[in-house]
């Protein structure tokens, strides 16, 4: 058995299982980087805006070297739990011949939480509310110059990127949704593929045959628009190649817990094509057949309910409050139109009977729909 079908058919084993949930503030990681210091070097390299500790974690002794960085966007966590999952992997199985030769071959170097200060907030910004995401070429965020600082020193050969994505995103025009997606950022605005995009291709064309085994046709690829303000455009521009990883919705899986096992396996996988040289043998173009993403979900649809005497689709999306340190999901009315061409990830046929707020008042836009009446019979909603 290989190293990635052993990680997937064993996950519950290699599972970082106290990290769990949406919500990952800076103390919650603060106590799995303790343990890990017993098996990983891992440093302070910066500190936010409100002078919380950035740190790297660093695996491997290889000539190989790769960056990554998670968080960069506070509230989106999957990649850091997936991260810690991963660590807790290799040290399950550090006397394992396959592991041992694989970071013989590579080092990898982990910024887990690069945007603390968000973290603690569950914010996408920075504390200043910067998007640090947009702020690779002007660098005025204390976090974006730690992570620039720490590029230009490591000098790595390859970056992981590492990202969330809405429950709005599906897998190319069909009912799938983009549980992962990846992208070979562009390097310029004709969007030049050099050496360096070309082997970002080839690696995420590794991933994606793996990952069509387990989550067939829920892998998307984002849109190559060039942004030079964007990390991954920036890096790739200086002939690194970079991969962004972006994690998604799988079926009612709201607190992305299956999400983080498919982008785990997805990261071993990258790995070990690296290390091995294997992806070298993928074809690049098979990139570009990967189905692009859409956004062509919402959360929820109520299809053909019968509201102040007309038929309509009703569209109702979460959107995600942090209420007692925990995540809670507030379904919300985005839409309504006689057909509502996008899917849902749960849908429900009101077969033309009423539709009303649980005060029997009609629905109407902006409406908070934790229950709805369904010809005057409650029906939860959220």
């Amino acid at each position: 058995m290989n190293i990635t079908m052993d990680f997937f058919r064993n996950y519950d084993h290699y599972k970082a299982s106290e990290v769990t949930g949406r919500f990952l503030p800076r103390k919650e990681l603060e106590k799995q980087l303790e343990k890990l210091k017993n098996y990983y070097k891992v440093f302070e390299i910066g500190r936010s805006f409100l002078n919380l500790p950035i740190e790297t974690i660093r695996i491997g002794t290889g000539e190989i070297k790769i960056l990554a960085w998670s968080q960069m966007h506070g509230n989106e966590t999957t990649t850091t739990k997936g991260i810690l999952d991963l660590l807790q992997y290799f040290i399950k199985k550090r006397e394992d011949p396959e592991i041992s030769e694989m970071l013989q071959k590579i080092t990898l170097l982990i910024i887990p939480m690069l945007n603390p200060d968000g973290a603690d907030r569950y914010t996408r910004e920075n504390v200043n509310g910067t998007d640090l995401n947009r702020d690779a070429l002007n660098i005025i965020e204390p976090e974006s110059k730690v992570l620039r600082e720490c590029f230009e020193k490591f000098a790595p050969h390859y970056c992981f990127n590492l990202h969330d994505q809405r429950t709005i995103f599906g897998a190319g025009e069909e009912a799938h949704p983009a549980t992962l997606s990846f992208l070979a950022p562009s390097l310029d605005s004709s969007r030049t593929i050099s050496g360096g995009r070309k082997k970002a291709m080839q690696v995420i064309v590794a991933m994606n045959t793996a990952l069509q085994e387990i989550i067939p046709h829920q892998v998307g690829r984002f849109d190559d628009s060039f942004n030079l303000n964007c990390s991954g455009d920036y890096f790739q521009a200086q002939g690194v190649p970079t991969i962004l990883f972006e994690c998604g919705h799988f079926q009612e899986d709201y607190l992305r817990e299956k999400t983080r096992e498919f982008f785990t396996f997805s990261m071993l996988t990258a790995l070990n094509a690296i290390a091995s040289s294997s992806y070298l043998l993928q074809d690049y173009e098979e990139y570009f057949r990967i189905p692009e993403n859409q956004k062509n979900f919402y959360d929820i649809i109520l299809r053909n309910a019968l509201i102040a005497g007309n038929i309509v689709d009703v569209a109702i999306q979460y959107s995600e409050k942090i209420k007692s340190g925990e995540v809670v999901f507030v379904p919300t009315v985005a839409t309504m139109a006689p057909v509502i061409s996008f899917y849902g990830h749960r849908e429900i046929d009101c077969k033309g009977e009423d539709v009303e707020n649980i005060d029997e008042t009609p629905l109407s836009e902006n409406d908070i729909v934790e229950a709805i009446l369904l010809n005057k019979e409650k029906l939860l909603i959220k």
